[in-house]
């Protein structure tokens, strides 16, 4: 009997760490998440309103990164006055990219603007290597707040993944708040259904989708400064691939859709996540984009994305 009850005790012990681990994994998955949401927010907001994938949206955010480690551990200044000073700066850069590269190709074909996009992203990623060099810099943690420990410790949900995660949530009901009640979002809405008809009405085309890249670019700042507080490194290709998974994340939740790039970022850090852990490192980005063409050829437009009917 001594011997069943401590079999019975071992086993329950292996169910709670395997249990534990489990958790774990899947609360940095939604960390993970939390930061493709951010970005995917920013792809969301410009497609649907300009109709244009911005593919140099990921190298906004390493530019963000940069310039949050340049002003804490150059300039010593405060994180949260790097953090500010980081949206200002992407801001203008997406204002300017908008103005400089996109604007005069409003009437180009959408392939035009994709070559251009991409010219735009190598750009960036060049400009950055002639000024910072090519090495890996050592990130600074600008959540300072202290971990949450759970069931006397053995749950350990680090500062960064909590502020991460309230942070997307927080940004995704502000953005839906913003289109739905004032009036540049009600512009925005105007401008994503018919720019001719929008222009018509009085509605600044180009003011509004320059505010559009506005909006998008400051988000990329805050993703950027999370992404690289929650795996402290930083290199000219630090968006590069979180800004593509960001893309294929608003494609999965149905691109257009504020809460549908949320929910596909989500699903996206844990799937990604649980890839890893669960069945291969190597073998998680292909079980990501197989689970994307899945979904797709089920539902082309996305899990929120609606299908719309062209007039002819």
């Amino acid at each position: 009997m001594n011997t069943a009850v401590h079999f019975t005790a071992a086993s329950e012990t292996i169910v709670w760490r395997i249990g534990m681990s489990f958790v774990a994994h899947l609360i940095n998955g939604i960390s993970l998440g939390s930061v493709y949401a951010l970005i995917a927010l920013g792809y969301t907001m410009v497609y649907g309103i300009a109709k244009m994938l911005n593919f140099a949206h990921g190298d906004v955010i390493m530019i963000g990164g940069y310039v949050v480690f340049v002003t804490v551990s150059g300039m010593g200044l405060n994180p949260l006055a790097s953090i500010i000073i980081s949206m200002a700066v992407c801001t203008v850069l997406g204002v300017t990219i908008e103005r400089v590269a996109y604007r005069p190709l409003r009437g180009a074909s959408p392939l035009a603007v994709l070559i251009t996009a991409i010219g735009v992203s190598y750009f960036l990623q060049n400009v950055a290597l002639l000024v910072f060099g090519s090495d890996t810099k050592a990130f600074t943690n600008v959540v300072t707040l202290p971990n949450l420990e759970l069931f006397d410790g053995q749950l350990v949900i680090k500062s960064v993944t909590i502020v991460t995660v309230i942070v997307s949530i927080i940004i995704m009901v502000g953005l839906s708040l913003f289109v739905k009640k004032t009036k540049i979002g009600r512009a925005m809405t105007a401008v994503s259904e018919d720019k001719g008809a929008a222009q018509l009405m009085g509605i600044n085309v180009n003011g509004t989708i320059a505010v559009t890249f506005a909006i998008g670019s400051s988000l990329a700042a805050v993703a950027g400064v999370l992404l690289c507080s929650a795996y402290p490194s930083l290199t000219p290709y630090t968006g590069s691939m979180p800004g593509i998974k960001a893309f294929v994340a608003a494609v999965f939740g149905g691109i257009g859709s504020i809460p549908g790039a949320f929910i596909g970022g989500i699903l996206l850090g844990v799937i990604e996540n649980l890839s890893k852990a669960y069945i291969s490192s190597q073998l998680a980005d292909a079980i990501v984009f197989s689970i994307l063409i899945i979904v797709l050829l089920v539902k082309p437009t996305g899990l929120l994305g609606k299908k719309i009917q062209e007039k002819v």
